[in-house]
């Protein structure tokens, strides 16, 4: 399946959920998909978003640390059913999207609870989502200067004498 319509099933799934555990078992499976499609972009992306890909897919698998039980609550592992990315943009500012709702979700049930293992959770999932944004968010700086025919370098050099 392609990443766009697994990244559409995690944000309706997330909508979805209405007690702590779904919503924290849906943070667990954005972070798969994020494993998963930044292990895809390493291996068939553009060529300028491979190493930062990998450092994706790394920051999802560590995300994915209590995948167990969180998981079998959803039905499984969603990210297994990835088979292409076929537009890297798209499917990166659907991940970007996604995990900025995994974000707000679980500060909801952090703030929420009184259980303190869920709570730490919580905290744990909401760092690990944090990390996987910022390299979602690098590799859309890398495609947008890929677009623009510019590198990194010459980028900031333009920008600063415009101020």
């Amino acid at each position: 399946m392609d990443a766009v319509r697994l990244i559409r099933a995690g944000r309706h799934a997330l909508a979805q959920s209405r007690v702590a555990l779904d919503i924290v078992a849906e943070a667990w499976q954005a972070q798969a998909l994020a494993q998963a499609i930044g292990g895809q972009l390493a291996l068939v992306g553009p060529p300028e978003l491979r190493v930062e890909a990998r450092g994706l897919s790394e920051s999802g698998g560590r995300g994915c640390g209590v995948l167990d039980q969180l998981v079998l609550r959803a039905g499984g592992i969603r990210a297994a059913q990835l088979t292409e990315v076929t537009d890297a943009r798209e499917a990166l500012l659907g991940l970007g999207g996604l995990l900025g709702e995994v974000g707000i979700a679980l500060v909801g049930v952090a703030c929420a609870t009184d259980e303190e293992g869920l709570y730490w959770q919580c905290i744990e999932a909401i760092d690990a989502a944090d990390e996987s944004s910022d390299r979602v968010r690098a590799m859309l700086r890398r495609l947008t200067l890929r677009d623009q025919g510019s590198t990194p370098g010459a980028a900031r050099d333009s920008t600063a004498g415009a101020s």
